[in-house]
């Protein structure tokens, strides 16, 4: 009888094990599901790392609800080489990838508060900029009536904005409710406004409130870091700046602007616009060494 009750104990505990236990997948397999049509939960963990076990443990006891509620996929990649690519602040990380598009989860440890950001977080809540949107969707320069936008200014060759992506979901979803968090690619279809605001680098990053820009200054690119800036931290850590005003069309014909879009742009435009200015100072001098038709005419007549 005691040895029966015991081995029932036994059985129960590794029933509790196996449920809880997340399904490890190497960086092939995680790739491989990434890119299929479905969501997906991944949890990164590594050796040695006690914080890990904790959110291992945690992850595990609700991942059923994660498939429930999400329709996603839950796993867990141990000692990956994906890791850097979602989270500069490496393991553990615990992601949703909603179609492909990850958001970082940042807050406590616990699986009420997992289960409640991924479920509110379903949709991307970052929105995407461009010079042709930009001032309709803002009205930076004009009072701000839709309210305030932190933008992060990002290119493709940036590889630390590319690991921030995840990041900014994290911020774009616990302040979805507050404000609007936008991003904008400075090089392409966000140069002009790139240009407009004096954005030197990327990643950069701007809070535009009522007619004013702040500029992050701190090198923290956490979702705290930056969510605490955006509630009172632009007060202590920035001056504000007055938002600059759309250019006019006489202003980017200006040769300054001219300049602006030549460096920005690389060597292509540099030489199409040097290779007009040699035609035209060869025209110019053509045109100066040509005989004269009244000269020729003289010249016939002499003859």
């Amino acid at each position: 009888m005691h040895f029966s009750k015991i081995f029932g104990v036994l059985c129960l505990g590794l029933i509790a094990v196996c449920n809880a236990a997340i399904e490890r997948v190497d960086d092939s397999d995680l790739i491989h599901i990434l890119t299929g049509k479905g969501d997906v939960v991944a949890l990164f963990t590594k050796t040695g790392c006690a914080a890990c076990v904790e959110y291992e443990n945690v992850v595990g006891k609700i991942q059923s609800e994660l498939r429930q509620t999400l329709g996603a996929t839950v796993v867990q990649a141990h000692n990956s080489n994906l890791i850097h690519i979602y989270d500069p602040s490496r393991e553990p990380a615990l992601l949703y990838f909603r179609r492909g598009i990850p958001i970082l989860y940042h807050g406590a440890v616990n699986e009420e508060e997992i289960v409640q950001f991924f479920g509110e977080n379903r949709e991307p809540g970052v929105k995407e900029l461009s010079d042709d949107n930009f001032e309709h969707l803002t009205q930076a320069s004009t009072g701000a009536t839709t309210g305030d936008w932190f933008i992060f200014f990002y290119s493709a060759e940036c590889v630390l904005c590319q690991r921030l992506y995840a990041v900014w979901e994290a911020v774009g979803g616990t302040l979805r409710r507050k404000i609007n968090v936008a991003r904008m690619n400075s090089l392409t279809a966000g140069m002009g406004t790139a240009q407009r605001l004096k954005i030197a680098e990327a990643p950069e990053f701007v809070f535009l409130r009522l007619g004013k820009l702040y500029r992050y200054p701190l090198k923290d690119y956490t979702p705290k870091a930056f969510i605490e800036f955006v509630e009172d931290g632009y007060l202590r850590n920035t001056q504000p700046e007055d938002v600059p005003k759309p250019s006019s069309l006489i202003d980017e014909l200006s040769f300054e602007h001219l300049m602006d879009y030549i460096r920005n742009s690389g060597t292509l435009p540099l030489a199409v616009v040097g290779t007009f200015a040699v035609l035209f100072l060869f025209y110019v001098v053509k045109s100066l060494f040509k005989p004269s038709e009244k000269k020729k005419n003289i010249t016939k007549k002499d003859k």
